[in-house]
């Protein structure tokens, strides 16, 4: 494990009361209690679920396509034939 450095660390500060935007020591320590791990990483468990919630979890793509990549699509997949599914995941027979 790396050493520990101040360049790596943040001041916390617990609010005074529960609110939208934080919550006491107090609600820190039930939750750490009630998920069985120490306040630390109570902390960083909820910090990864707000991440997973609110960041990206894949790299951006190149955007739309451009005009000349839906030409090469278009061309090597044959158009305006109809297909139809002749099997499926699911079983459609009742037992």
């Amino acid at each position: 494990m790396p050493a520990r450095t101040t360049a790596n660390q943040i001041s916390f500060r617990y609010r005074s009361v529960d609110s939208a935007t934080g919550i006491t020591r107090e609600t820190a320590k039930r939750l750490a209690e009630y998920l069985g791990v120490d306040e630390t990483q109570a902390i960083h468990r909820a910090l990864h679920e707000l991440a997973v919630r609110v960041l990206p979890q894949y790299e951006a793509d190149d955007g739309p396509l451009t005009a000349a990549q839906v030409r090469q699509i278009r061309k090597r997949v044959p158009q305006g034939a109809k297909r139809s599914v002749r099997s499926g995941l699911f079983s459609t027979e009742t037992a």
